[in-house]
């Protein structure tokens, strides 16, 4: 008798144990959505190489590619996290469902940019003429913030609202007389009879950034997997540095879509730069007007004037303390 209430009590704590471990496994699961995209490629290394296992992760990387699905879906608390760019976080904040920055994933260093017509020399120079680029993205603010640095608005040029493979498929045919776009379309673009580089996105650090963003729910909750989830990032980062062919493959597998091929991975890559431990502390510094707070204010501005949103929040209350300092 004794012996069977001892295996009764034990199969019990064995139990018990075993539903504490799965409870605890399950607490520690992340979900994280992001578009295709070349500099979301270390999120893969870190699951790949067990950087986010290491942190106590069980991390699942899911692609979502309308901005439209991703935010709310993440407002909602269907997803843990998500990767976009910064000004598009202002567009889905709100009294009701804040938002936070994170940490910053990679920019834009020449990957983006404005192919136009030779007589085209300057950014002012594109007053009165068809502009193509994609209304609500980041290649409108891109546009955005240049033209507002020339003296000028959106107002001021001849939308032609398309993709900006199309967009730069037009320029290339001599549809538009410049295009708001990115690889391989730049290179097609200034490579035609017709056109020249305007202007790419190399000149302005830290205004093409893609962010890790959540709600100021699950920061409060659970701010420790948060910052293991940062750790994995900088160690993906790092690792990917020492090991640029293997991580171009293992990038390139697990973004998929048109970045399969690890070559095009590779070329596509060279225009941005990921951001690493020592980048982040830099530009996630709220004291830093040249950090993420420079691009907020600037996105800010422009949404605010365009009638995009209006931001109720205090910029620098939406960059997460404690993640990455």
């Amino acid at each position: 008798m004794n012996t069977l209430i001892s295996r009764l009590g034990g199969a019990a704590l064995a139990l018990f144990t075993a539903f504490s471990l799965s409870s605890a496994h399950a607490a520690d699961k992340l979900t994280v959505a992001h578009s295709t995209w070349v500099g979301y490629g270390p999120l893969y290394i870190a699951k790949e190489k067990g950087f986010f296992e290491e942190e106590g992760l069980d991390v699942e990387l899911t692609v979502m590619e309308d901005v439209k699905t991703r935010m709310p879906a993440l407002a909602a608390g269907r997803i843990d996290v998500a990767v976009t760019t910064i000004d598009t976080v202002l567009t889905f904040t709100s009294p009701n469902h804040p938002l936070v920055y994170l940490f910053a994933l990679d920019d834009s260093a020449g990957g983006d940019g404005i192919v136009a017509n030779k007589d085209i020399t300057s950014v002012a120079d594109l007053k009165g003429k068809k502009v193509a680029y994609t209304e609500g993205s980041v290649s409108q603010f891109f546009l955005s913030v240049l033209l507002k640095d020339a003296g000028l608005t959106l107002a001021d040029v001849e939308t032609q609202n398309m993709t900006a493979g199309d967009a730069g498929a037009a320029f290339v045919a001599g549809r538009v007389d410049a295009a708001v776009t990115w690889e391989p379309w730049l290179t097609r673009g200034k490579d035609a009879d017709h056109g020249a580089l305007l202007v790419d996105s190399s000149t302005t650090p830290g205004l093409i950034t893609d962010v890790a963003v959540t709600t100021e729910k699950m920061l409060a909750e659970r701010k420790e997997n948060l910052q293991g989830f940062y750790r994995a990032w900088a160690k993906a980062v790092d690792w990917q540095k020492a090991n640029e062919a293997e991580a171009d493959a293992i990038m390139a597998k697990g973004v998929g879509g048109w970045l399969e091929d690890p070559a095009v991975f590779a070329e596509t890559r060279a225009g941005i730069v990921f951001y690493d431990g020592g980048m982040n502390v830099k530009f996630m510094d709220p004291a830093n007007e040249s950090g993420i707070f420079g691009t907020i204010m600037n996105a800010k501005t422009l949404g605010e004037e365009a009638g995009l949103f209006k931001l109720e929040a205090d910029p620098k209350s939406m960059i997460a303390s404690g993640i990455v300092q």
